[in-house]
């Protein structure tokens, strides 16, 4: 299974991107999928994830509340992170990540992940 993230950039505050990650090589629609992102000399944190169900439950953190909107589209194999009204503090690199075990009540953990994509930097300048 390998995954392919893109759409990072620079933005500044209150603009928008949208971070896409293909997988190939698996079942895609069988897999909970998450970004996470990694700020300049911090851990890697969870953002928002979405599971494989037919209602396609999402989880979020706090900070990104009404701002961020996690989707997929199985036929495409691709997870998608829509960000709206960026700020500062959203900089860092953004990595999708695969579960496939689709144990969605651990969604936000990230050993509980099986495949990372290699990352695209999000940059928000005040």
């Amino acid at each position: 299974v390998q995954l392919q993230a893109s759409g990072g950039g620079s933005v500044q505050t209150g603009g928008s991107l949208r971070l896409s990650c293909v997988v190939s090589g698996g079942t895609f629609s069988n897999y909970v999928m998450a970004w996470f992102r990694q700020a300049p000399g911090t851990e890697r944190w969870f953002v928002a994830a979405i599971t494989y169900w037919a209602n396609e439950e999402t989880h979020y953190i706090d900070s990104v509340k009404g701002r961020f909107t996690i989707s997929r589209d199985n036929a495409k194999n691709t997870v998608y992170l829509h960000m709206n009204n960026l700020k500062p503090e959203d900089t860092g690199v953004y990595y999708c990540a695969a579960d496939i075990s689709g144990n969605w009540y651990k969604q936000t953990i990230l050993s509980e992940y099986d495949y990372w994509g290699q990352g695209t930097l999000v940059t928000v300048s005040s």
